[in-house]
């Protein structure tokens, strides 16, 4: 796969299609993929290029090669274009949450720095996020604050046990469609998240203010596309944003800015346990919430980090990332901080703006505090127009827009989990997304699979008949299975020949002792031949007689 080590925004789409698996159409999924905006294929069985070769999953995984000033420096302003993109999603999140914005911007802090130095994936950027932040506003209404960082430090825990345990692999089994409709999901709730600043408490802005609104935006946005046509010696977003809010500033235009949203200015994060009672009936209260943020977060990270993969061409390490985001997760409850996860919206942000190691992260996360801690004057400043347009541009660059236009060629199930995946997720929760495309991939496979197994017989010189099945038998393929035979017309030796058959669980074994009872009632012998060890040793442990 081809893809220039600086992202543009017209070929982020096209690589999520990279791997995916069509079955019958697989060759027409080849041709288009081949054919759109020059995409190239790997060959079967060679990684890609810059591909991490290191089978350990808590080395570090970024290519072994110098740090080049040039990387220092396109991964330092990729941090600070990203700080400035974190701002106001982190502020967004506090507040849904019922919480004060500090913070939100205390966790931004803890878990983007520490995912970044220790985590498996340089590059992807984590913060508060605002699939957690829905996740515990229960909580926080009817047990208070102390409870949520209760909460977060129990969550880090699991975060950190689901990395040890090696669960993290587990992403493997995301259907690649569900992929898609995760991404345009997130994508569409990343726009809808910025149509609330075009809101003054509970009416729209209307005439000078959203006029004005608009214009900055629309400012914003053509900056943040034409500028990597002049030069791309420095992030695009990040000159728009201090561009608009220079002029702003100079102009005096009226329009608001971060700090009507907030005030930031605010100390260091100071270590304190949360002040609950350590018992069962407080572990009730906060496990179920815990489990769920973790789920949550840990879901979100692991298909953001596939997601990085894809775009930089290269292997993160997930296990590694699931223990890092829970370690980071404790550190920010236990300093006062939201719990969080990766953010793909920022994540796109560092990686178009030339980010790919971990000191991207690292700046990103380290100036979030130095906002709160002396430049608060400043950073309330920046026009909330030129964060959403950056926003806005984040979310169609985010939007595999590559996944309308195949919707007639890739299989039609398919098409339908990357279409109920986006809906879900728009109107749902992401888990609930994730999961109800995973079941819908899983049944449509289980369907396939079973439509493929049949049998070839013939009569033999001695009057006995020999049955050939060919295919997997598992529980969606018993019943196939069984019409291929007619115990009461066969003759009086049935043999079955196994060569191509596959027995996968209790199902398969049942359905050969529901075959052999009927031949037995019908008075006639079936004999059972050329099973594999795996078959036999599947046999023996259900004590079912397979000669």
């Amino acid at each position: 796969m081809a893809i220039s080590n600086s992202l543009k925004p017209a070929s982020l789409p096209q690589v999520f299609f990279v791997g995916l698996q069509c079955d019958e159409q697989h060759e027409i999924c080849r041709s288009w993929l081949a054919s759109d905006g020059g995409l190239k294929i790997p060959e079967a069985g060679r990684p890609a290029a810059n591909s991490v070769t290191s089978a350990h999953p808590f080395r570090l995984s970024i290519p072994r090669s110098p740090m080049k000033p040039r990387n220092l420096r396109a991964d330092t302003l990729a941090g600070l274009t990203t700080s400035f993109a974190l701002l106001p999603e982190c502020i967004a999140f506090a507040l849904v949450a019922h919480l004060n914005p500090l913070m939100g911007l205390y966790g931004a802090f803890i878990i983007c720095t520490l995912t970044a130095l220790f985590g498996g994936r340089p590059g992807m950027i984590s913060g508060a996020a605002g699939s957690m932040a829905v996740v515990i506003v229960a909580l926080v209404v009817q047990h208070g604050v102390q409870y949520l960082l209760a909460t977060v430090l129990l969550g880090g825990l699991i975060m950190m046990a689901f990395g040890l345990l090696k669960f993290g692999k587990l992403v493997r089994m995301v259907p690649h469609p569900v992929m898609l409709g995760f991404v345009n999901g997130l994508a569409i709730i990343i726009a809808l998240a910025q149509l609330e600043h075009f809101k003054s408490g509970e009416a729209w802005l209307s005439g000078t203010p959203l006029y004005m609104m608009l214009g900055l935006v629309a400012v914003t946005m053509a900056v943040v596309y034409l500028l990597p046509r002049l030069t791309r010696s420095v992030p695009p977003a990040l000159v728009a944003i201090l561009g608009v809010g220079l002029a702003v500033y100079l102009l005096g235009l009226p329009t608001r800015t971060l700090g009507d949203m907030a005030h930031i200015a605010g100390g260091l994060p100071t270590l304190a346990l949360p002040d609950i009672p350590w018992n069962l009936e407080t572990l009730r209260i906060v496990a179920p919430y815990a489990f769920l943020m973790a789920m949550v977060g840990l879901l979100e990270t692991l298909l953001t980090l596939n997601l990085t993969d894809e775009i930089t061409e290269s292997r993160g390490y997930p296990d590694r990332e699931c223990v890092a985001l829970g370690a980071a997760n404790i550190v920010s409850g236990a300093f006062g901080g939201m719990g969080g996860c990766a953010m793909i919206g920022q994540t796109v942000i560092n990686l178009s703006s030339g980010g790919r190691g971990r000191l991207s992260g690292v700046v990103a996360g380290v100036s979030i505090l130095l906002f709160i801690l002396f430049l608060s004057p400043l950073i309330e400043r920046i026009p909330l127009a030129a964060l959403v347009g950056v926003m806005f541009v984040v979310s169609q660059q985010t939007f595999a827009w590559a996944s309308l236009r195949v919707m007639n060629k890739v299989p039609k199930n398919d098409a339908l989990v990357i279409i109920a995946v986006t809906v879900i997720t728009v109107f749902t929760d992401l888990a609930t997304a994730v999961l109800c495309g995973i079941i819908i991939a899983a049944l449509n496979f289980a369907w396939q699979q079973a439509r493929q197994l049949y049998a070839d017989s013939h009569v033999e010189t001695d009057g006995s008949k020999l049955y050939r099945v060919h295919g997997t038998l598992f529980f969606a393929s018993t019943t196939p299975f069984l019409n291929q035979f007619d115990p009461a017309n066969d003759p009086a030796q049935v043999t079955l020949d196994c060569r191509h058959l596959s027995f996968v669980d209790y199902s398969a074994i049942a359905a050969l002792d529901t075959l052999r009872e009927r031949y037995s009632k019908a008075g006639k012998h079936l004999r059972v031949l050329h099973l594999s060890e795996r078959c036999k040793k599947l046999l023996r442990r259900a004590r079912v007689h397979h000669d």
